[in-house]
This record gives C-alpha cells, structure tokens and sequence, in this order.
C-alpha cells in the first residue's frame, strides 16, 4: 500500500530534504512507524505517547485527522498524508 506523506521544513532533515516521501499501514500509527524505519527520528517529532504531538496537524486528504479517529485513523492505498506543525507566536 503506497501513501504520500509531504513532509513540513522543519522535518526534511529526517527525510534528506526530500518534500514527500512514500510509505505504507493500515493506520497513521503504522505509517507513522513504517516511515520511522527509513526516516530515524522523525516519529518521535510527531508521536507522543502514542498520540500525535499536541502542536502538530496531520491531515488525511485535506481532512484533519483529529476530527476522524486520530492516530487510529485508517489508510487506503494512493491516500495523502501531510503533516503540519502550528504555527503560534506573534506580539502582544
């Protein structure tokens, strides 16, 4: 099962720069696992506790994944994965 994962700036030093990268699961928790195989150390910048990170978005087809079943979600070959940082900041 190929799935398409575009991978934030901030996380492209785990996949050599590369912007998407392909892997594979049943769930975002497998892919998420699958993709820490070939990419070391890029699974622990968006799981936690075997729960996404509080300040990251995953989205599934441009659907946000917290609003499905989270890290449980289930993945269909040729779905599209990208992970998003939020973004927070600014001046008071």
């Amino acid at each position: 099962m190929a799935i398409e994962v575009r991978i934030p700036t901030i996380l492209r030093t785990y996949t050599d720069g590369e912007k998407a990268v392909e892997g594979g699961g049943a769930t975002l928790a497998e892919l998420f696992a699958d993709l820490e195989t070939r990419h070391a150390g890029i699974q622990a910048r968006i799981v936690d506790d075997g729960q996404l990170r509080r300040f990251v978005n995953v989205y599934l087809n441009d659907e946000d994944v917290r609003f499905l079943d989270g890290i449980n979600t289930k993945l269909t070959d040729g779905d599209n994965v990208t992970i998003l940082p939020a973004v927070a900041g600014g001046m008071v």
